[in-house]
């Protein structure tokens, strides 16, 4: 889960590498990439992984 959750922060070019020198701008960084990525997460289609499955009444 935690190699998950680094692995999707780190498509975010700013914590790619250490630019930040003081720790509150790195958490601040670390906040805000994490707020892109829930945002992002319910706007994307999801493609479906079976098709041929109907929907249960």
């Amino acid at each position: 889960m935690v190699e998950q959750v680094n692995g999707t922060l780190m498509l975010q070019r700013r914590l790619a590498r250490d630019y930040d020198h003081r720790p509150d701008n790195a958490a601040s960084r670390v906040c805000e990439a994490a707020t892109v990525g829930m945002l992002r997460r319910p706007t994307t289609p999801t493609a479906a992984w079976r098709d041929d499955v109907e929907p249960a009444a």
